[in-house]
């Protein structure tokens, strides 16, 4: 009963909030146009909104965690060498190695991207955006949240990583 009671509040909670932005959204062109340069022009954080809400009201969706089944990989990345490379760095990591999530986030993109091959970029909780790039068998979809340690794919013999915040390149030797 309780988690049934519990579920709606987090249901309530949810549609309330997207009706107050909705109404906002069509009753004022200043309330509008404040909306579309938060979440357009400014680098909104998706995957901040959807750690708060975690923290305060749980999962968005508490019907998918009724099995108990929880994810078996859950590693650390392990290298040997690393160089620079582009706008990041060049990790050499063992044949068909397989790559773990470095930080909670949602993923923004899947695809190519010039020099680094087959990308997943990862918008993380702490506003860093982070490429993953050289990737074969990608795990994940476009605007899955993914947890730290989760399989994203693998990779043979090298990894490809870049990080950035407002779209700007950051040093990877504070984040390795």
């Amino acid at each position: 009963m309780f988690f049934l009671m519990k579920s709606a509040i987090r249901l309530s909670v949810t549609i309330i909030v997207t009706l107050v932005v909705l109404i906002g959204i069509k009753q004022s062109s200043a309330f509008k146009d404040n909306f579309y340069r938060v979440v357009y022009e400014n680098n909104f954080s998706f995957a901040q909104v959807n750690s708060v809400y975690q923290n305060y009201f749980g999962v968005a969706f508490p019907f998918r965690n009724l099995l108990d089944a929880k994810p078996v990989f859950h590693e650390k990345l392990v290298y040997s060498q690393e160089e620079e490379y582009l706008e990041g760095v060049k990790l050499s990591v063992g044949d068909e190695y397989l790559v773990p999530v470095l930080k909670s986030g949602l993923v923004v993109f899947i695809g190519e991207k010039e020099g680094y091959g087959n990308v997943v970029v990862v918008e993380q909780v702490d506003g860093v955006t982070l490429w993953y790039g050289n990737l074969d068998n990608v795990n994940v979809k476009l605007y899955d949240y993914i947890d730290s340690g989760t399989l994203l794919g693998n990779v043979k013999n090298h990894l490809y990583l870049v990080y950035k915040k407002d779209g700007k390149r950051l040093n990877y030797e504070e984040y390795l």
